[in-house]
């Protein structure tokens, strides 16, 4: 169930409005939702910088907006690829969140010092080092020195490490493993420590107040709340470990949409990532702690009418990564009533959608939809639709639109 059927922040007659001139399918931002949600997230990182999530934006004119704003700087990116060509195009302070075997990437690095000195590269392995080096120019001797971020693995473990909640990253869980490879990058030649990252996905990316589920919703708290003291601890013994290997390390990177506050309290975390918190995807709906307003939307346009209380919009088969699950799916948002045919779904080209406020809809109409995840609905529309009030005041290109598809 969309928790905003009700349109409280914005009704289907309003974005009708503003794109009644547009075919669907097509993508929008409303700005007003996507500038109170920036507010707010600014409002809960408690005066630390916000550093952007690209993959949750993938549109460098909605890149471009959010870092015009106080209390936002730099960018988190989501491959080497994306890391330079944003570089390229003017944004600086870019820190790559994930290892990399881009060796192209890595030479054209490498050899550009504007790009070197813009781009921050994660490492939680010698063996990264080693493919870098392998990369350079002059047979692996040359080339521009690389700022190198590490990370740390957040992943809640008990029962001596039998169960594990959090994403499977980096390898580096122990301050002494993060100490030990502190020090083989500040003896190498040609890279300089500059950072330490620690996602709590567990936390960050979990609702913790699922609409009809008390117990379960509960049990995530306990779980995030003895996350949350845990990793506290260790990541500030990690901070200090490392600090005395490199006392100039310039950030130390953590949290996410939906831990913003609760990082941003840790005195050893200078700075948070936030992105999804921009747009509110649907799995951003079920957090006690923050309520933000639906941004990014998709509209599919009305082809049939198959009976009573039953249309067909074209496509709209867009699922989300992760484990696949009916919370992967994208929801129809407005008009509000509307639910998918259990037995299809969302088609590929085709989705049934079954309830009484079919029977208002009429071919052509648009059915409006909020995706899963925040930047993949970038993956699927070349433009974003920029409106204020019932006005599209902008069309911008996402990264597909501007012939990039980095993953």
């Amino acid at each position: 169930m969309d928790r905003y059927t009700a349109d409280t922040y914005g009704d289907k007659a309003r974005y009708d409005r503003a794109t009644a001139s547009l075919d669907a399918p097509l993508a929008v931002v409303d700005l007003r939702a996507f500038d109170a949600n920036a507010a707010d997230l600014v409002r809960r990182s408690k005066g630390k910088p916000i550093r952007v999530a690209s993959k949750s934006v993938r549109c460098r004119a909605l890149l471009e907006r959010v870092l015009a704003r106080d209390g936002f700087a730099g960018i988190m990116s989501f491959t080497l690829g994306e890391s330079l060509w944003l570089a390229r195009s003017g944004f600086t302070d870019i820190l790559l969140a994930y290892p990399s075997a881009d060796r192209a990437g890595f030479a054209g690095l490498t050899a550009d010092p504007k790009l070197a000195a813009a781009v921050t590269v994660m490492v939680d392995d010698p063996a990264q080092l080693d493919l870098i080096d392998a990369a350079r120019p002059d047979g692996g001797h040359g080339g521009e020195e690389v700022r190198v971020c590490l990370e740390l693995d957040t992943s809640y473990r008990v029962l001596g490490g039998k169960v594990r909640v959090g994403a499977r990253r980096s390898p580096l869980r122990e301050p002494a493993q993060l100490a030990a490879l502190a020090r083989a990058v500040v003896r190498r030649p040609g890279f300089s420590l500059v950072g330490l990252m620690a996602y709590e996905g567990h936390v960050a990316g979990v609702g913790d107040e699922v609409a009809g589920k008390p117990v379960f919703s509960r049990a995530i708290r306990v779980m995030q709340a003895a996350a949350r003291k845990e990793l506290a601890q260790r990541r500030w013994e990690a901070v200090r470990a490392v600090r005395a290997v490199a006392p100039r390390l310039e950030f130390v990177n953590g949290g996410g949409t939906g831990s913003v506050q609760h990082t941003a309290a840790e005195a050893a975390v200078t700075e948070i990532a936030a992105g999804s918190g921009l747009y509110v995807p649907r799995l951003f709906d079920n957090f006690r702690s923050f309520s933000g307003r639906p941004a990014a939307l998709f509209a599919q346009p009305v082809v049939r009418r198959p009976g009573p209380g039953v249309v067909t919009v074209l496509g709209g088969g867009y699922p989300a990564s992760g484990a696949a699950g009916a919370d992967r799916l994208p929801v129809p948002h407005l008009p509000a009533g509307l639910s998918y045919d259990p037995q299809e779904g969302p088609g590929e080209v085709q989705t049934p959608l079954l309830g009484p406020a079919a029977d208002s809809l009429r071919i052509g109409d648009k059915v409006w939809f909020r995706h899963a995840k925040a930047g993949e609905l970038c993956e699927r529309f070349a433009a974003l639709h920029l409106i204020d009030g019932d006005r599209v005041v902008e069309t911008v290109p996402t990264y597909r639109g501007e012939g990039h598809t980095f993953l």
